[in-house]
């Protein structure tokens, strides 16, 4: 038998194997089209969802489905069983095995049946387990022939194709991990409501069902199955409306209501002072009470969540007489048990409704104290409002038969600062804190705060999507390959890899610091505009640094989107580029005002040059969201979308700092590590000296030429040894060009073995130990008038200890590390190291897993059964040193847990770090608006030379992001300073 002959086998063997595993269905082919069948007896939501698939077809085909065409050659069939009678008949006409979802939540089946009855050659067949089971099989067939979920929402046209034959697999789909999912329109104040009123449905001038129809239907695309409505003040109860609940339970689509809402009653909209007096529980029970029965009455033949336990109006705390804990507690649970009671008189005999109790804020520490709730009740914690969840179920709390769930933001209205515009929650956060939830048993409800939906589409998806399948989100990467899957889905295989790539940039600048964030200012009460932490003239300029950053996603997404095809470039427009393009312009408008500030302090006449950037950014702000909201898609999006929700200082127009004018043009120079200019009038000025380079380290330093006055000046950089390497030699400043920064580095295997000195490197102010091994020269400055010198120095003592090592550095004072780069580690007992990618000021943190692992909160303990992790560094000087640790902030798991490591170099017992913050102090504040938890110790380095720093695990889940040892050197930054390995 020949190759060619085997190579034939195996053709038809796969053949064979790939006809076993599944069958071609034409939905349109060679002009004809499937017809849907479906029992009209079946819930309002297959039909619905069959409408809506017999759209999308049409839309991908152009070719009208007509339904109920049973003499159609191919149909596709779906019902619910028990609820259709032609599903029934073929099950028991085709023995059709439905033993996988009988009695199952929300699974359905999709398999082919041939020659199903007579004159019908092919069945498409989609059996739900209950009335969403089957919807969700019919829009798993849009999903199939290439329709988004965000088709309407994010104007994502499909893809035209004269045929639509699927390969289908006999396959069942559920049942979901978590039971209830959905999400909360809030904060609708900017956006939703007033697209709504204005735009989408004037005749209702409110949220109203005609927009809940396309939530609605929105969520049945993204199988999800609840809704928090809209409650602000500017928005009517959801109830107000009588047709919204209609058309709630059309789609299927189950109301609850958020922790301020107790019983599905909007306490904003609903509760009138004047006609039902003070809504406190304490002094006014039966008024609160008769609006309770009174929605419990209307909503008894529905689907609901009812919230139980009571808050004060519109996110406060509930009003007491007696302000302390164990009164407040009592009066809760009198609230929680005449709630209960007057459910049960309105439910049907033996049934009991879905309740939760959401523990936000300070209901946390109304359970923590000891509040006594009914075990049926779900618990739904919620993360710190900035993606942190509080708490999770302990062991105990994990067998309640409520189970219980998490209510998570995306979107925020509060202090220390909103976040209302743009979605800046890093997806692989949410993808550790979620899978952190279903972990410790939170799978009966999930609910996320997206704002307007808009722009959190993505988010949105994912989040649901975990929900769906939390087992298909084991690991990090699968964020990254999920994110892939959506980008080549929505805009082509073959830009999914750049847009991933991009909005991995996009939220790690986001997670180092949310656009929101940017002016340094605060909310309840609202502050002006402060001073940012980012330094100017340390580390390379990290305004500057963040600039780069900024206007190469700019120049990216811009790239990208000129391969966007053009029936999906308004969706481009929406879900990527507006994105970026706001929270880069945000970024933009301050950090160049902050370096116009920066600048005109020292004179420069760039400083109106950065003026003029600044105010471009805010206007490339309102320019791009004007398109989106009046020109994009023929005006659809009007009002959708706001560039200042609240009006805040953060969305200001900016204002500019004008330089003191100079009679004559001169030359200024300022160079890395000095907040102020070259002076050559001060003597000693320390400003005139570059800071230490060393050959054991990549150092680069910039240095600034500007013009002082206006004219112009030709410069030329002179430098004195051969081993000084400059990014540019000469140059001119005139009004094209008020200033050029240069960059100066060194070329180590030029630079001479330093001399045995003992003075400390000028510009610092540590003193080196040990002798400095230095090597000096210096940069001239020369203009026509005059020539300025710059001192260079070099640190290179050649150590023989060097040559072959291969870890961490000291420099200038301090050793840097990112937590991923340790040199070795070594599993304890129950957990071990691991690394999550995607989050982090670095891209990546250091994670001890598994979170089911045993806290060890004793030195022994820690020594003896806690996984280490072990960085190799190396000081020239020694002494107490500061260790700073980072973290990613997160909160324990429960009572059980805290967020702790131990540290020590060398052979130092450990010393446990806690990264735990409580209620809403300010270094929680901080904490959230940094994305960070920053906390130090204090350890020796008893000798110059080698050391190891040794991080144990105390408690699991904790991710390690950066460490600092500073040994006197480290200024202020905002970020740490970049890795101090050994080059």
């Amino acid at each position: 038998m020949n190759k060619r002959d085997i190579k034939f086998i195996f053709l038809i063997i796969c053949s064979s194997l790939w006809g076993q595993n599944s069958i071609q269905f034409p939905i349109v082919q060679n002009g004809e089209v499937a017809s849907i069948i479906i029992d009209k007896r079946d819930a309002k939501v297959v039909d619905i969802a069959s409408d809506i698939l017999a759209s999308d077809i049409q839309k991908v085909s152009g070719k009208t489905v007509v339904k109920h065409q049973k003499k159609a050659p191919c149909q596709i069939i779906a019902g619910t069983l028990g609820s259709s009678k032609v599903i029934n008949q073929l099950i028991k006409k085709h023995t059709i095995d439905v033993s996988q979802i009988e009695g199952k939540w929300e699974t359905y089946t999709i398999q082919v049946i041939e020659n199903p009855s007579k004159g019908v050659k092919k069945a498409l067949v989609i059996i739900g387990s209950d009335r969403r089971g089957t919807a969700y099989g019919l829009l798993e067939i849009s999903r199939m022939i290439g329709v988004s979920p965000w088709e309407w929402w994010a104007d994502v046209t499909p893809e035209k194709q004269e045929s639509i034959v699927l390969n289908i697999e006999n396959k069942t789909y559920g049942t979901p991990s978590v039971k209830y999912r959905g999400i909360f329109l809030n904060d609708e104040d900017w956006g939703l409501q007033r697209w709504s009123a204005l735009n989408y449905e004037p005749e209702t001038g409110d949220i109203g069902p005609k927009t809940y129809a396309k939530v609605f239907e929105l969520l049945l695309r993204l199988r999800a199955n609840t809704i928090w409505p809209a409650m602000h003040k500017c928005t009517k109860a959801f109830y107000h409306y009588p047709q919204n609940k209609i058309v709630a339970d059309n789609y299927a689509i189950v109301i609850g209501t958020s922790h301020a809402e107790p019983m599905l009653c909007n306490i904003n909209a609903e509760w009138n002072h004047d006609t039902m007096g003070d809504y406190r529980y304490d002094t006014n029970s039966e008024s609160i009470k008769t609006l309770f029965k009174k929605r419990a009455k209307e909503t008894a033949n529905f689907e609901g969540i009812y919230t139980v336990g009571m808050r004060g109006e519109h996110d406060s705390p509930m009003i007491v007489g007696e302000d302390d804990t164990d009164s407040q507690v009592k009066l809760l649970e009198q609230v929680i048990t005449d709630q209960r009671e007057i459910l049960k008189a309105n439910s049907k005999k033996g049934v009991t409704k879905p309740q939760a109790f959401v523990p936000y804020k300070e209901v946390l520490h109304y359970y923590q104290s000891g509040l006594d709730l009914p075990e049926d009740v779900s618990l739904v914690w919620t993360d710190d409002n900035y993606g942190y969840i509080r708490q999770l179920s302990n062991a105990q709390e994990q067998q309640r038969s409520g189970g219980a769930g998490v209510y998570y933001h995306t979107s925020y209205w509060g202090r220390p600062h909103d976040y209302l515009w743009l979605n800046s929650t890093n997806p692989v956060l949410m993808w550790e804190e979620m899978t952190k939830a279903c972990e410790f048993g939170s799978q009966n409800i999930w609910i996320l705060n997206c704002g307007d939906i808009k722009p959190h589409e993505y988010n949105i998806e994912l989040f649901l999507d975990m929900a769906w399948d939390i087992n298909g989100f084991k690991n990090d990467d699968t964020i990254r390959a999920h994110h892939m899957d959506w980008s080549a889905r929505e805009f082509g295989k073959n830009n999914a890899d750049a847009i991933t790539d991009l909005m991995y940039q996009y939220n790690q600048l986001a997670f180092q610091r949310r656009p929101e964030f940017m002016a340094w200012s605060s909310v309840e009460p609202v502050t002006k505009a402060g001073d940012t932490e980012l330094t100017q003239y340390h580390y390379g300029d990290e305004v500057s640094k963040r600039i780069k950053a900024h206007q190469d996603l700019l120049t990216r997404v811009k790239a990208i989107q000129k391969n966007i095809p053009n029936h999906r470039a308004d969706a481009f427009y929406q879900l990527v580029y507006y994105p970026i393009s706001g929270a880069s312009n945000l970024n933009l408008k301050w950090l160049y005002s902050y370096k116009n500030a920066f600048v005109a302090s020292q004179g420069r006449e760039s400083a109106k040059d950065f003026a003029t950037k600044s105010l471009e950014a805010y206007k490339t702000i309102q320019k791009e969201t004007d398109y989106f909201n009046n020109t994009l898609q023929n005006g659809k999006w009007k009002h959708i979308m706001s560039m200042s929700p609240r009006h805040l200082p953060v969305f200001s127009e900016p204002t500019a700092s004008i330089p003191l004018t100079e009679k004559s043009n001169t030359l200024g120079i300022a160079i890395e590590s000095y907040q102020m200019e070259v002076n050559d009038e001060i003597i000693n000025s320390y400003a005139d000296v570059f800071p230490v380079f060393n050959t054991y380290t990549e150092n680069t330093y910039y240095m600034d030429v500007f013009l002082k006055g206006q004219g112009e000046l030709d410069w030329e950089l002179q430098p004195k040894a051969d081993w000084i390497i400059l990014s540019k030699t000469s140059g001119k400043l005139d009004k094209d060009q008020l200033e050029e920064r240069i960059w100066v580095t060194i070329d180590r295997d030029k630079v001479p073995q330093g001399e045995n000195k003992k003075e400390a490197p000028l510009g610092h102010d540590y003193q080196l130990i040990p002798p400095s091994y230095k090597v000096n020269s210096a940069i001239d400055v020369v203009t026509k008038n005059k020539t300025t010198t710059l001192g260079v120095s070099v640190f290179n003592p050649k150590f023989k200890g060097l040559e072959t090592y291969k870890g961490f550095v000291e420099d200038k004072g301090f050793v840097s590390i990112n937590a991923e780069n340790f040199n070795r580690k070594t599993d304890g007992k129950e957990a071990k190291w691991t690394t999550f990618s995607g989050l982090g000021y670095t891209g990546n943190v250091s994670v001890a897993l598994p979170r089911s692992a045993t806290s060890e909160t004793t030195i022994e303990g820690i020594k003896q059964n806690s996984p280490i992790l072990e960085y190799d560094f190396y000081t020239f000087n020694f002494g107490e040193v500061d260790v700073f640790l980072q973290a990613v902030p997160t909160h324990a798991f429960n009572n059980d847990t805290g967020v702790r490591c131990a540290v020590a170099i060398d052979d130092a017992e450990p010393v446990i770090v806690d990264f735990q913050t409580f209620g809403r102090s300010e270094t929680w504040k901080q904490n959230v608006l940094k994305n960070a938890s920053v906390q130090s110790v204090k350890q020796v380095v008893n000798t110059a030379g080698m050391h190891k720093l040794k991080i144990w695990m105390v408690d699991p889940g904790v991710m390690l992001d950066q460490i600092l040892i500073d040994l006197g050197g480290w200024k202020t930054s905002y970020a740490f300073p970049l890795e101090t390995k050994l080059k």
